[in-house]
This record gives C-alpha cells, structure tokens and sequence, in this order.
C-alpha cells in the first residue's frame, strides 16, 4: 500500500476515533504509533522504536522523551507525544532538553493529529524555535505528504532532508505572514500598494480607506486565478473528450465499405430525380447500417435509404412525418419502382422551403 493511501485511511481513523479518545496514553497507541509505522519502523522492535527514552542531561537524571526511531544504533528521531485535545507548545517541551543530549538532527512534537518537526537551521546542536514542517494529518496536502516519504525508513537522509530544511522553514513562513497580512492588513502592507497608485499624501484616513482596497484587489486577484485555472482544466478535459470523440468517429468511419451495388443505386436514385432538382443537390451518406441519400447534404432531409448488406435488400422511403418504411427489394433495378415515391419526397422539402 502507498504511503500517502496509508496516510488517508489514519486520518479517516482518525476522525471516526477521536471523540471517544480521553488520554495522551490513547492517543499514542490509536493515532501516533500507527504514523511511526507508516514510517517504515517496526513499533514492536525495540532496537528501531525506544518508549520512554532516556538521556540524561547533567545532574538531571531519569527524565524520558517519549519515543526516539533509531537508525544503526543512533538516535534519528526523537517523539514527543501530547493529547490529541492539547494544543502543541514547545516552550514547556522536553525535546529542548533532549535535542544535542541524544545527538539527533530531527525532533518531532505531535498531538497525534498536528505534527511539527524541528531541526537545527539556527544554531548547531540547538533545537529551533519554529518547525521547519508542519502539517494536520486530517487536512494534508501533496507537499506535505512528499515530505513525510522523506523520513520513510527506506528513503531517510540526514543531509538532504536539512538541506531541504531551510526551503521549507522560510517558505512556512512566509506563507503564513502573506496569510496573516490578507486577513488583517498591516499599515506598512497597506502603504506598500498605496504609494504605488496613490500620488497623494498617505493621512490615516487614507491609509484606513486603502486597507478595504487592498483586501479586495488580494482576493478578487485570487480568485480570478482560481477561475482560470478551472476553466483551463475544463477546456483541457473538453478537448480530451473532443479528440476522444474525433477517434471514435474515424475508427467507426474506417469500419464503413461502400460497396459498388450501393454506388449503383445512387446513380439510380440521381437518374430518377435530376428530373426535379440539380444533382448537385443530391448527396450521399453512407454509414455502417445503410447508404443514405440526403437532400442539400441535411440529415433533416432524407430522400431515402439504401439496405443492401444484409441477406435482404430494402429501400427505405420517407412519408410526411419523415419516418422511415422500408420496400422489400429484389435487385437495385427496382428502385425504378419507387420513382412517385422519391419524386414526391423532393417535393414535400421543396414545398417546406416555399
């Protein structure tokens, strides 16, 4: 199974779980020891997942993180785990303490459900404030979930995920600040814009007056790229089904043999009615079921339909209704029979024209 299908049904695990999970004891066994094996880590081998690890730090003596993923005998990972219902603080965190103790590049700090995972970037050997990946399990999206393959236990690399680090620390943030300043401009955002439309002097007022403005142009601006994406999407999908179409259409038209017979019954049909109308005027259609004759080349306008494939040959003539009765047939020279009917035909289309 895939990680990221692996990953979708721990979050529907998740959602259906949680309200009937009370302690941080539940919420490592229901939701967090399922994500370390996700991760490629055998949960029941204690030279992969340690419980309860411990690494003494000066006299401070017996303090335990809760989880540390070992690789070749060291360290990789460390895990603090909190209640699914407790917001993550890292303040108050043991992962601080832990972090250049055990030697380890990674700390990961989760309620389960939110997960945060630090590095180094700031000061070597120092556990970072801000986490360079965060992401809610129930709500993921594909970047994110690129980056949890990157701890698989198959694809772990220490320097390529902090050379990575760094591109999705700052990126984190910076999509936040752009997220705050559209929810709530600051005066500098706002001034920013300003002096580039506005020749006046920037009063309060004005600025006030700018921050509605900017707001709107922000999202009016989003949302007309959302919109054309959808609609280069829609008439991408239309053009699929348009070639699919044209397909479909040429292989049924290379299934279609008109035969000589057929031919000959055309001319048939023109000979008897070049007595009323241009033979220009007179049009073939052939398909796979008969060899039809058309008038002005308008489906609208059948004069008759030729049905000699079979076993049995017909010619199939059209009344007022333009319903189609089929005339059992001989050979195509009894098509000559037919001479009232296909004149009388022409003359209904004419008289609908007039």
């Amino acid at each position: 199974m895939e990680i990221n299908t692996q990953l979708k049904s721990l979050a529907d695990k998740i959602n259906l779980l949680k309200d009937k999970i009370e302690t941080e004891e539940s919420t490592k066994h229901a939701f967090i020891l399922p994500f370390i094996n996700i991760l490629g880590y055998d949960t029941f081998n204690p030279t992969e997942v340690v419980p309860e690890y411990t690494a003494d730090l000066g006299l401070k003596k017996g303090e335990k993180v809760d989880y540390a993923i070992f690789q070749d005998g060291a360290p990789i990972l460390i895990i603090e785990c909190k209640s699914w219902k407790e917001k993550l603080t890292i303040h108050n965190s043991q992962l601080f303490r832990y972090f250049h103790v055990t030697k380890t590049r990674f700390a990961l700090l989760t309620n389960g459900i939110t997960y945060q995972f630090f590095t180094d970037l700031d000061e070597k050997n120092k556990m970072d404030e801000k986490p360079f990946l965060e992401f809610d399990i129930t709500n993921l999206k594909d970047n994110a979930i690129n980056e949890i393959i990157k701890f698989h236990k198959s694809n772990f690399d220490v320097n390529k995920i902090v050379d990575n680090a760094s591109l999705l620390k700052y990126t984190t943030e910076i999509k936040k600040q752009i997220n705050n300043e559209l929810q709530n401009p600051s005066n500098e955002f706002i001034k920013l814009f300003a002096n580039k439309v506005y020749t006046g002097r920037l009063t309060e007022k004005v600025v006030e007056e700018f921050k509605e403005l900017v707001q709107k142009g922000f999202n009016q601006l989003i949302s007309e790229k959302i919109n054309d994406r959808l609609n280069a999407a829609i008439n991408k999908e239309s053009q699929k089904q348009k070639e699919e179409a044209e397909e479909i259409t040429i292989i049924e038209d290379n299934k279609i043999i008109t035969s000589e017979e057929e031919l000959e019954g055309f001319r048939i049909v023109i000979a008897i009615l070049r007595r009323k109308i241009p033979t220009s005027r007179i049009v073939s259609r052939d398909t796979q079921s008969y060899f039809g004759v058309l008038l002005d080349d308008n489906n609208r306008k059948p004069l008759c339909r030729l049905h000699l494939n079979g076993g049995k040959k017909y010619i199939g003539l059209f009344n007022n209704n333009k319903n189609e009765a089929r005339q059992a047939i001989q050979s195509i020279d009894d098509i000559y029979q037919f001479e009232n009917e296909l004149l009388e035909t022409v003359g209904l289309y004419e008289k609908e024209n007039n």
